[in-house]
C-alpha cells in the first residue's frame, strides 16, 4: 500500500513530540513535513530525545508548503492560532486533525469560553474526534476536532450510563492530571517549587473543558460539576466521576456491552490506576455502585489518549486505515 504523507505543525510542544514519535513508527503514514513558529532547526535539536533517531528539518510553518507535501496534517497549536491555519488548508484539499479547542464546540459556546471565531463555515462541518462516539462520521471527515484530555476521560466514563442517570441530577467529575497537561510553556503554576509535594485544584467548576463534556453528553452546562487538579507527576489522568442512577442493572455488564467493539477501552474489575494507561491509547474504566450513587473511575494518558495518539487514531479512520494501526498499546510500567 502506498504511504500517506502527513505533517505536524506545532512540533515544539509535548503533544507535537508525541505525534512525531508515533508517526515515525507508523507503518502507513510518512512524516513529510514538520514545522513550528520559528523553523531553522532539526527534530533532534528541538527534541534531544530524538538524537540518533531523526534529524529531519523543522521548518517555519507555511501553509503552501503543507499543501504541497501533505495529504493530512496535525495541528498541535493553541486555540485561536489553529483556526487561522485550518481555513486555507481545508480550501487546498488537505485533511486536518486539529488538537486545539477551535472546532470542538458550537459557535456560541466556543465564543463564550474562548474567543471570537473566524472560521464559522468549517466549524459547522467539523467532526468531534472521539471514535467511540463518532466512528462512522470520522471515516468521511475532512476536519476533525481532537477532544480535550479531561473530556475524553470523563465522556468515555459517562457514556454507557447516561440512560441510567436520574434526570437533572448533578454529574461530579473530580479529575487529576500530570503537569505535562499544562503544556511546555513555563508558568508560576507549574514551577517545580509550586508543584512538588503539592496538590491543588484549578479553575474549579468553570474550566473550559466543562462545556465540552456537557455538549457531547447533550446536557446543560449547569449539570456538570467539573473540578480538575494538578498532581506532581509528569503524565497521566484519573477522573473520579459520581452520578445518581436508577433501576436494577449490573454496571460492569453495561460497561462491557457498551464497549464490546471498542479496541481502546478496557473494563477493569478493580480500581484503575494512571500507570496502567501511561504510554498508551487505552482508557481503563472501573465502576462501583452504592445505592443510587454510581462511581466511575476513568484513566488515560493525558498526552496520548488525551491528545496525540487519539489524533492518530482519528487520522487512521479518516484515511481508511485500521483504527489501531501504529497506535501505542504497551504501558510505561514500571
Amino acid at each position: 500500500m502506498k504511504h500517506i504523507k502527513v505533517g505536524v505543525v506545532g512540533a515544539s510542544g509535548y503533544t507535537g513530540l508525541e505525534l512525531v514519535k508515533i508517526l515515525l513508527n507508523h507503518p502507513q503514514f510518512e512524516l513529510s513535513y514538520v514545522a513550528n513558529s520559528e523553523g531553522n532547526t532539526t527534530l533532534d535539536k528541538l527534541h534531544p530525545s530524538l538524537s540518533g533517531v531523526c534529524d529531519m528539518a523543522v521548518e517555519k510553518a507555511d501553509m503552501d508548503e503543507v499543501a504541497k507535501k501533505c495529504e493530512l496534517v496535525f495541528l498541535a497549536l493553541p486555540h485561536k492560532t489553529a483556526m487561522a491555519y485550518v481555513k486555507p488548508l481545508i480550501a487546498s484539499g488537505v485533511k486536518v486533525v486539529d488538537l486545539s479547542a477551535d472546532y470542538r464546540l458550537p459557535l456560541d459556546t466556543y465564543e463564550e469560553f474562548y474567543c471570537p471565531h473566524s472560521d464559522k463555515e468549517n466549524l459547522e462541518h467539523s467532526v468531534y474526534g472521539l471514535p467511540e462516539l463518532f466512528r462512522e462520521e470520522l471515516k468521511t471527515a475532512k476536519l476533525v476536532a481532537n477532544p480535550g484530555c479531561f473530556p475524553t476521560s470523563a465522556i468515555l466514563g459517562l457514556l454507557p450510563f447516561m440512560d441510567k442517570r436520574i434526570s437533572n441530577t448533578p454529574i461530579i467529575v473530580d479529575a487529576k492530571t500530570g503537569v505535562s497537561g499544562a503544556g511546555k510553556k513555563l508558568s508560576e503554576t507549574t514551577h517545580f517549587v509550586n508543584v512538588n509535594d503539592n496538590l491543588f485544584a484549578y479553575n474549579p467548576l468553570m474550566h473550559r473543558h466543562a462545556p465540552e463534556i456537557a455538549d457531547k453528553l447533550n446536557i446543560d452546562f449547569d449539570e456538570v460539576n467539573f473540578v480538575p487538579h494538578l498532581v506532581p507527576i509528569t503524565r497521566g489522568m484519573l477522573s473520579s466521576i459520581y452520578i445518581q442512577v436508577e433501576g436494577d442493572f449490573d454496571a460492569e455488564a453495561v460497561l462491557k456491552e457498551y464497549y464490546k467493539n471498542s479496541p481502546f477501552v478496557r473494563v477493569s474489575d478493580k480500581p484503575v490506576t494512571m500507570k496502567d494507561t501511561a504510554g498508551t491509547n487505552f482508557c481503563n474504566i472501573y465502576v462501583q455502585r452504592k445505592g443510587s450513587t454510581l462511581l466511575i473511575l476513568s484513566s488515560i494518558d493525558n498526552l496520548l489518549r488525551g491528545a496525540s495518539s487519539q489524533a492518530v487514531v482519528n487520522a487512521n479512520l479518516m484515511m481508511g486505515l485500521a483504527e489501531d494501526m501504529g497506535i501505542p498499546k504497551i504501558a510505561y510500567v514500571p
